[in-house]
């Protein structure tokens, strides 16, 4: 393996606060350095010129990184997104032009204190997963020259991997943040759609399309992503951030249910199947329970993506230069849109309509989970695969990757093997639209569980996040109507509530009957001694509907913080202290049901 620099973030933070390298001084040996291994790797279009660098190091002087937190960081782009004053070609000379402003993504990360060191090489169009489709060269993998870099981020994934940039931007309609990604020992994001702002990126398919980042762990990208998912005016596919998939919600990860295909495909690989199991069983040993699901839907879904309509959403870019220039588009892109002109509207509402079931379907199984597993791939492909059977060879990198957009779930992939030949062997973990901070807890997780080495030579390091993770769903805690079978039970089933345990409070509670009614309440309150744990359940509900429950509780009830049995703070029902006027002490019988049944 090429030797690498530790570009971490916190590891460069480190370097520039304690004086032993500066910007400008790091980020020129890492030009240098671009420039020796292009000839091998083709990761780069375009190199910035120290001449292009400096309005960007200069832009530093005077700064700290106390002040930007990105100070200094070095940062690719992958040759569809805009660079002020740079060309962007796509991969395709005849489509280039110079754009005179930057996509916003660009421009937020070098106001937050980043340098662009340039721009990446990517299948043409970014249409394909292998990076080997680009009249600047092939992309070999980082590790092991007989295979492809993945792509269409190709050249991202390697600026990472070889040790050049501290993470790249690449972007994903199918799959080209997560493939290349897993071929380089990376971490790739491919964020809910419309969480990064796709103004200024040369469209692949407008309405799927997402910048993605390529970082060396989960905790990188949880970083970048919390400083860059804003809604911009700019993107008319833009979406807000909820704040529970704020940066808070990266955290510690303690139990949850993951889905995996009942029948996974390996596509005949004789080392994937035992290192899917092995990763299960790390996810198993960070809490996690594994839920077999019925895969096919989203299979289904993936297919639409290149058999269905949405080839023509391609076309609505290059084609026009087809028309015109042939031989300016390479046969193997010309191949796959040459399909496109012959869709009709018809076809394409009919292919929406399907497409709308599927997703009902997916959606349905993915209520029960909290995330989904797959492998990143079922197999690689070499390169002498890859120039004998393109297209195939090509499909087959996209099996577990087409259907994410097409569904609007969020992604991450995330190293977790090593096959016998050294090449990178990740997986993805899927969920939910807006649980992308969850996500990342959970690479994170399986990130220190595996331990594998990362890019830069060293094992992960860092503090454990303290807070525990959140994703959409919000757990709370309920003592007494609202357990499980009794009258106002109603209200979390109603709201998609499920039972996750039934446990006591801490040793510091007392449980009274409040007075009133006809439905008795229970009243639970904190008290500073005298107390005694309580029996109660924790339930989540979809955080959406947290707020329809608080304002539907009734004085003297409310919502607040409750402590379980096991230490951990949650929120729950509690009772302020005026309710307490003629209400019943029972805190001995233990829990509410057990004083029910003491009146019988």
């Amino acid at each position: 393996m090429t030797t690498t620099f530790d570009l971490r973030l916190a590891t460069l933070r480190t370097a520039y606060a304690e004086g032993t390298t500066t910007p400008r001084q790091l980020i020129l040996e890492l030009r240098d350095r671009a420039a020796a291994l292009n000839g091998e790797f083709n990761a780069f279009i375009h190199l910035l010129s120290a001449e292009e660098l400096e309005p960007y190091l200069a832009a530093l002087d005077g700064k700290t990184p106390a002040e930007l937190p990105l100070y200094g960081i070095p940062f690719a782009i992958k040759d569809n997104i805009d660079l002020a004053g740079v060309t962007t070609t796509a991969a395709c000379p005849a489509f280039a032009y110079t754009p005179e402003t930057s996509a916003t993504i660009v421009e937020q990360l070098i106001a937050l204190g980043a340098v662009p060191l340039g721009k990446t090489n990517l299948d043409q169009f970014a249409t394909g997963l292998n990076g080997t489709r680009s009249p600047y060269g092939e992309c070999r993998n980082s590790v092991h020259p007989d295979y492809p870099s993945g792509g269409s981020s190709a050249g991202s994934s390697l600026a990472v991997a070889l040790g050049l940039t501290s993470f790249a931007l690449g972007t994903d309609t199918a799959g080209s943040g997560r493939v290349p990604a897993a071929l380089n020992n990376l971490v790739g994001l491919k964020a809910s759609k419309g969480l990064i702002s796709t103004a200024g990126v040369v469209p692949a398919c407008r309405t799927l399309d997402c910048v993605t980042f390529f970082t060396a762990t989960a905790a990188e990208a949880s970083q970048l992503l919390a400083l860059t998912a804003r809604l911009d005016p700019r993107d008319e596919y833009s979406r807000a951030n909820p704040l529970w998939n704020d940066g808070s919600a990266f955290g510690q990860i303690k139990t949850f249910r993951f889905g995996i295909p009942q029948h996974p495909e390996f596509l005949g690989c004789a080392e994937s199947p035992a290192l899917f199991a092995a990763t299960i069983e790390h996810l198993k040993a960070i809490g996690g329970e594994p839920v077999e699901i019925d895969f096919e839907p989203f299979l289904e879904a993936a297919r639409l993506l290149y058999e269905g309509p949405w080839v023509a959403e391609r076309y609505s870019v290059a084609g026009a230069l087809i028309e015109q220039q042939p031989d300016a588009v390479l046969p193997v892109i010309r191949a796959v849109l040459e399909k496109a002109p012959g869709t009709t509207a018809v076809g394409l509402f009919r292919a929406q309509y399907r497409l709308q079931q599927l997703k009902a379907i997916c959606d349905r199984i993915m209520a029960q989970v909290d995330c989904v597993l797959t492998p990143a791939y079922p197999r690689p492909v070499t390169l002498a695969e890859l120039h004998a059977e393109p297209v195939k060879r090509n499909s087959d990198l996209g099996y577990y990757t087409n259907f994410m957009n097409m569904l609007d779930y969020a992604a991450v992939a995330v190293p977790a093997a090593v096959m016998h030949n050294s090449l990178p062997w990740g997986v993805t973990l899927f969920g939910r639209v807006f649980t992308d901070q969850y996500l990342l807890s959970l690479a994170d997780a399986l990130q220190r569980q595996t331990d594998l080495t990362l890019v830069g030579g060293n094992a992960i390091t860092g503090p454990v996040p303290r807070n525990p993770a959140r994703n959409d769903r919000a757990n709370v805690v309920v003592c007494g109507a609202h357990l499980d079978g009794l009258p106002l039970n109603w209200q979390l089933r109603q709201r998609g509530g499920r039972l996750l345990e039934a446990t006591q409070s801490s040793p510091d509670y007392r449980l009274y009957a409040l007075a009133g009614g006809p439905l008795l309440r229970p009243g639970m309150v904190r008290v500073a001694e005298d107390g005694a744990a309580i029996a109660v359940e924790v339930w989540d509900i979809p955080s959406s509907e947290l707020g329809s429950l608080l304002t539907g509780i009734p004085a003297p009830l409310g919502l607040g913080k409750v402590q379980l049995a096991d230490g951990r703070w949650e929120t729950g029902f509690i009772c302020d202290a005026y309710g307490l006027d003629g209400a019943e002490d029972i805190t001995r019988f233990g829990g509410w049901k057990a004083w029910l049944a003491s009146r019988n």
